[in-house]
């Protein structure tokens, strides 16, 4: 089948088109740079993964909340974690809790992969305030899983195949929610996941040398 030049042109014109609508469209996406005392963290935002939890993390941003806060657990060939505590481990007052959208970033395809960035939490998956975590490795687990029917029911939980009651079945397989990705200084996420760590203040995995967020700014 022949194709003719000008029906050739109007293919890679429309390409052309898609192409730079989607460049568009990411150049869009918010922005934050974490700065800190070993170099600077640009995180790009996905709102349209995890819109509630991209509008919580940039009210903390702007309220200035992430200044002077520490990267306080780090687990090389896991994650490391911060948003929470000052240098010397006092915790900073935080806003309401927010719910889970762990479920509809894995729908648009965003998941704890190398890079993402989510929200940290206790037990209870609607629970995360302004403490997040940078995955250094790719962490299916902490993804959301979706449940087959029945009660109890079998699922997989950190590589174990278990039964549980429904209820409880839901909470374990919640999971976190990611809501953007490192695209620039993942060498600083690098170093910081090797840094030594120890017991500091009845805390686990505390980096040795404190690693500060002197500022967290949303690039325009």
């Amino acid at each position: 089948m022949k194709i003719s030049k000008m029906k050739l042109s109007s293919f890679f014109l429309s390409c052309s088109v898609m192409l730079t609508a989607h460049a568009g469209y990411a150049e869009n996406l918010p922005k934050v740079s974490l700065k800190t005392n070993m170099g600077e963290i640009v995180i790009e935002l996905h709102p349209e993964a995890a819109p509630k939890t991209v509008d919580n993390f940039l009210k903390y941003v702007k309220s200035g909340h992430y200044k002077g806060t520490i990267f306080h657990r780090v687990i090389d060939n896991f994650m490391i974690q911060g948003g929470g505590y000052d240098k010397d481990l006092k915790e900073k007052s935080v806003g309401k809790p927010i719910a889970s959208e762990a479920r509809h970033a894995l729908e648009n395809g965003l998941k704890n992969d190398l890079g993402t960035i989510a929200m940290a939490r206790t037990e209870d998956p609607n629970s995360a305030t302004a403490q997040f975590y940078i995955n250094v490795k790719d962490n299916d687990f902490l993804n959301h899983q979706i449940l087959a029917d029945g009660d109890p029911v079998e699922f997989t939980y950190r590589g174990n195949s278990m039964t549980e009651p429904r209820a409880k079945a839901l909470k374990m397989t919640a999971g976190y929610t990611p809501f953007g990705k490192v695209i620039k200084g993942m060498d600083v996420v690098e170093k910081i996941k090797v840094l030594e760590t120890g017991e500091s203040k009845m805390m686990q995995n505390v980096p040795n040398k404190p690693v500060i967020i002197q500022s967290a700014t949303l690039l325009k």
